[in-house]
């Protein structure tokens, strides 16, 4: 007779937590959700909720990352991973390195 402890266990095998990252110049939020193991990461990225509190957010444009790493929406998830949320640049990291770098020379 199987122990009904044994399909807790067996959930607990076939589920994972992940971590859910947005944030705007306003505000950031990071929300916890359990999927199932190899869910893929856009549908994570559906279930946190994010795309409710920031009606902005357009997914199918954003770009997203896991750990700092660019992933594509269909990247399938393993316990613990942390999902970014990417927004569009504003400007050209370089060309603003470029123009810090032309202030600071005129300054000196």
């Amino acid at each position: 007779m199987a122990n009904s402890n044994d399909n807790s266990d067996t959930d607990k095998q076939t589920s994972i937590t992940v971590e859910v990252a947005y944030a705007t110049p306003q505000r950031q939020c990071i929300v916890c959700v359990e999927v199932p193991a190899g869910t893929a990461l856009i549908e994570a990225v559906k279930r946190s909720q994010i795309p409710d509190l920031f009606p902005d957010l357009d997914l199918d444009t954003a770009d997203f990352g896991i750990w700092g790493k660019v992933k594509p929406p269909k990247s399938p998830l393993k316990h613990g991973q942390r999902i970014e949320i990417y927004r569009p640049l504003i400007a050209d990291p370089k060309e603003s390195r470029r123009k810090r770098a032309q202030r600071a020379a005129k300054r000196r």
